[in-house]
């Protein structure tokens, strides 16, 4: 719907399963689940037989399996034609893929995975914990590829949380207070807000051209906060997504939970009230080219997508190198493996 002209917001939008994105995104979906205490098997503790296993979507005691028969999660899958960013605030995800390759990363960590020319993998959420509860928090978004990119070699990239700038906001009418922190996944502030910058996206993404603004971010306000999200680059779509909190106002205008499409050249006053407030925004200058999608599977006409579905049908997207479909990676802590064989560690 639209709204009043008194703040610069095109529009306002429901927030669903998925949430509406905005070219160049495809999608966004919010993971929420509060998963009990794991078994052996790194499953839920919990009995399984009234829910619909493969397809359990409805959220039931505060949770879902998804697409996962043992554990909670997406057993292997494929895509092409686009990236995938997941980005993991509480709980873990095992990857898991056709490049055998593997990873394990949660708690403020991204993974950012260039389909490309065509992958199968897997996201599993395992429940580590056997003797306490594993809340899960994630998002993931796809963010489309431009036509140049769209056969590039599938790979991902590991943003670990500890070098992901997590920038502190001064309060906008009281300078001396903290407002709360922006988390900087992708794009950047204006130099007078920060300097820092995030890691370096895959070499064929949309977002490796700072030309193309390209932002995500993680906004947190603390309760009774103010702060002004700063003007953008015209020309560029801006979403806004309110998920969590009880209020948000902007420009004074008061909302509960929903998205705003805003004007990306004007800045915009956000306040919180009596609870913390969290924000999502996703920014770039669209692609402007032609998107058929039909699955996991995206294209710039329907003869890329008969294409793409050949190409799996001969060789699955290099074949599924893993002993099942749903694999995690045990008592194992965070790391990734690569197609070239190098592996990181982590804490």
């Amino acid at each position: 719907m639209r709204t009043s002209l008194k703040i610069p917001v095109l529009e306002t939008f429901p927030l669903g399963f998925p949430w509406p994105t905005p070219d160049p995104f495809l999608f966004c979906v919010y993971h929420r689940d509060l998963y009990p205490a794991g078994n052996e098997n790194f499953g839920p503790q919990a009995d399984l037989s009234q829910r619909q296993l493969g397809q359990d979507f409805t959220v039931k005691d505060g949770w879902r399996m998804y697409h996962g028969q043992k554990v909670p999660g997406f057993p292997g899958h494929p895509h092409c034609g686009f990236e995938t960013l997941t980005v993991v605030t509480e709980g873990w995800v095992d990857h898991a893929d056709s490049l055998h390759t593997a990873g394990r990363y949660g708690a403020g960590d991204v993974q950012w995975m260039t389909a490309g020319a065509g992958i199968q993998h897997s996201e599993m959420f395992p429940l580590i914990h056997a003797e306490q509860e594993n809340p899960l928090e994630l998002f993931q978004i796809w963010l489309n590829l431009p036509r140049a990119s769209k056969s590039a070699t599938p790979c991902y990239k590991m943003l670990w949380n500890e070098d992901i700038p997590v920038i502190a906001l001064k309060d906008t009418h009281h300078p001396e207070h903290a407002a709360g922190t922006l988390t900087l996944i992708a794009g950047k502030l204006p130099a007078a807000l920060s300097a820092e910058k995030p890691p370096s996206p895959p070499p064929d993404s949309w977002a490796s051209n700072p030309d193309n603004d390209v932002a995500v971010w993680l906004i947190d306000l603390e309760p009774n906060a103010q702060w002004t999200l700063p003007a953008g680059r015209e020309g560029s779509h801006r979403y806004l997504y309110f998920f969590s909190g009880d209020k948000l106002s902007l420009n004074d205008e008061g909302f509960g939970h929903q998205g705003f499409s805003l004007m990306p050249e004007q800045s915009l006053a956000l306040a919180s009230h009596e609870k913390p407030v969290r924000l999502l925004l996703l920014q770039g200058q669209p692609i402007n080219e032609p998107v058929v999608q039909h699955g996991p599977f995206v294209g710039n006409t329907r003869a890329d997508i008969l294409k793409a579905y050949e190409k799996y049908n001969q060789d699955q997207f290099g074949g599924w190198p893993w002993p099942n479909h749903e694999p995690v990676h045990g008592t194992q802590g965070r790391f990734a493996r690569y197609p070239d064989g190098s592996e990181e560690q982590r804490p």
